[in-house]
């Protein structure tokens, strides 16, 4: 960045800048005065303003153009930025204060022109001016809130694609992933509660046979409708997911051999009348399944 002028040159108000906003006239007088040596730079853009790895103790207010926080200097980067400052906005702030590095790295999106304040100056213009200081909180206060708002968003985002993941994307069940994730835990919590649980696998019969038939799209529709079936006919608190290929594991909370047995039964048999159509809305054969049962026993854990 080049320096191009001194502020008193600039023709720019102090009171269009934020931090100086609301302040009475003859407290904005002393402020111009000290502010009137202080440089003003150009930024051209793509040019990086403030890098996160570096500290500085100086404060910057845009006079004119925009700025941009952003990982990298692209363009489409910085024009994506969700963080965006105009003229009369300030940045650098929290360096000055704690004299740590910047937080974040901030470019110029489009060619700007910034006033440079020096750390000796911010701390004489708070010193000496309570509504400096009132401004600087709120200045901190707002983009703490607005980094808080952005966190949660994020926690919403990340929670959203870990469920996303644990889901099988053609039959709708839970995956293995939830699986691994989740079933050392319905143990503990079994044995830990003194509790029955029952885990019943599935595995629909022939089904590389119906593949090769039929083709695989077809053989997708049929595993869709087995996980279908098997989802409609599980309590609320039970769970289903695809274990492979096409092996399915229920799990059974709070259920016992005799209970877990008459659930496998009645799977199989609605499986048995699921019906599979082509494209001619053709009826084909009907998939069957063979289930195995197994039930926990006292200090059985997860690897059997």
């Amino acid at each position: 960045m080049e320096q191009i002028r001194n502020f008193r040159d600039s023709g720019f108000k102090v009171s269009d800048i934020e931090l100086f906003s609301n302040i009475s006239t003859s407290e904005l007088k002393s402020i111009t005065q000290q502010l009137s040596a202080c440089p003003v730079v150009r930024a051209k853009a793509g040019e990086i303003v403030i890098d996160s790895h570096t500290t500085g103790a100086c404060l910057y207010v845009v006079l004119q153009g925009t700025l941009a926080q952003s990982s990298n200097t692209s363009r489409r980067q910085l024009e994506n930025s969700s963080i965006q400052y105009f003229a009369g906005e300030c940045i650098g702030e929290l360096s000055v204060l704690d004299e740590e590095a910047h937080s974040a790295t901030v470019a110029a999106l489009t060619d700007a022109e910034l006033l440079m304040i020096d750390a000796a100056t911010v701390w004489r213009l708070i010193d000496e001016s309570n509504s400096v200081a009132r401004n600087l909180l709120q200045l901190l206060s707002f983009r703490i809130r607005a980094t808080n708002a952005q966190l949660r968003s994020r926690q919403k985002v990340g929670e959203f694609y870990r469920q996303l993941s644990m889901v099988d994307g053609l039959t709708g069940l839970h995956n293995r992933s939830w699986l691994n994730a989740q079933l050392p835990g319905l143990i503990e919590n079994a044995h830990a509660t003194d509790r029955e649980l029952s885990i019943i696998m599935l595995d629909l019969d022939y089904f590389k046979k119906f593949n090769d038939q039929h083709g695989h799209l077809l053989g997708d529709e049929a595993l869709q409708a087995a996980a279908k079936t098997v989802s409609g006919g599980l309590r609320p608190n039970d769970f289903a997911a695809r274990y492979g290929g096409e092996e399915m594991i229920i799990i059974l909370p709070n259920t016992g051999k005799e209970s877990a047995l008459i659930v496998a039964e009645r799977l199989c048999d609605r499986i048995r009348q699921v019906r599979i159509f082509d494209e001619d809305e053709k009826i084909l054969p009907h998939i069957t399944a063979s289930l195995g049962l197994a039930t926990l026993t006292e200090n059985q854990d997860g690897s059997g």
